[in-house]
């Protein structure tokens, strides 16, 4: 997941974009994947791999706009090992008895974040809906510098990985900025890691209220047979505002999904699926006390 914060007492506005290179520099050494193999890919061009994996996002976003599942949403403020303030949701994406998709709240007791000193605001609930279980679909591929980093093995998949940033930031509109594993087989992205931005800093000590992001990782899953489906993110940094530094843990849980019953076609490479279709061994969740950060 990827939530903008704000210093609860902080006043603000300064939007700073990260150069793609700087991003790149900036990634976490790697703890068990593979090791990152920068030759260019055999018998396919990057070109070909990015067209293939945006076209397969697209038909990835309109799978999952048609399968419930479950939500459950953790962020954390805190102090070494205790935690000073908590925001958790639990809700049910659903749809109604004409279609429609909806949320239903399931668990939510009173945010206490602010007893950490940080607050959220609608850039977060967005980032939760939409940046930690990123699509990059071939209608906004146009929108985003893509660089190819190079091959490595995730788990026991073989990737092509990207390192992504915005071209332009929209006033209002909210983006990716990181780094993608797309697999070589399926060519889904299977996990991503980065962050929501843009962010907004109190560069010039104005006293401008700040907004920053913490770096997530998410994993994604097959879902019967098909589509790699997110179902966990984690994030553990730490957020280094002017008025100190604040750290701060999220977990995200995807859980549950069931493909609705409606007369709405699932294309997958061109062709719809049937339904009932039993699952495939699926691929084990990470170890939540030791993600897995990629690799400079």
């Amino acid at each position: 997941m990827k939530l903008s914060f704000r210093i609860a007492s902080s006043p603000k506005t300064l939007f700073i974009v990260i150069l793609l290179g700087c991003m790149v520099a900036a990634l976490p050494a790697s703890a068990q994947e593979g090791l990152l193999d920068t030759s260019p890919p055999k018998g396919i061009t990057v070109e070909e791999i990015i067209q293939r994996f945006a076209a397969k996002e697209k038909e990835f976003k309109v799978a999952r706009d048609q399968y419930t599942y479950r939500q459950d949403v953790k962020v954390m403020v805190m102090d070494g090992e205790t935690v000073t303030g908590e925001y958790h949701e639990v809700f049910d994406v659903l749809f109604d008895d004409k279609g429609r998709r909806l949320e239903n709240v399931v668990f939510a007791p009173q945010s206490d974040l602010e007893k950490g000193g940080l607050s959220m605001d609608q850039g977060d609930f967005e980032d939760i809906r939409r940046r930690l279980p990123f699509v990059m679909t071939s209608d906004e591929i146009s929108e985003y510098n893509v660089l190819y980093v190079g091959q490595q093995q995730e788990d026991e998949l073989h990737c092509y990985v990207f390192d992504l940033a915005p071209k332009t930031i929209q006033p209002k509109k909210r983006y990716f900025q990181g780094r993608i594993w797309v697999d070589d087989h399926d060519y889904q992205i299977v996990k991503t890691y980065g962050q929501g931005v843009p962010e907004i800093r109190d560069s010039k000590k104005k006293g401008k209220e700040e907004h920053l992001y913490p770096k997530f990782t998410t994993w994604r899953q097959q879902i019967d047979g098909q589509y790699w489906f997110p179902v966990y993110t984690k994030a553990d940094d730490e957020l280094h505002f002017k008025m100190g530094d604040v750290h701060i843990k999220e977990i995200v849980k995807y859980e549950d999904y069931k493909r609705f019953g409606s007369n709405v076609k699932i294309l997958y490479e061109g062709k719809e699926l049937p339904k009932g279709e039993k699952k495939p061994p699926e691929q084990k969740k990470p170890d939540e006390k030791d993600p897995n950060p990629p690799q400079k």
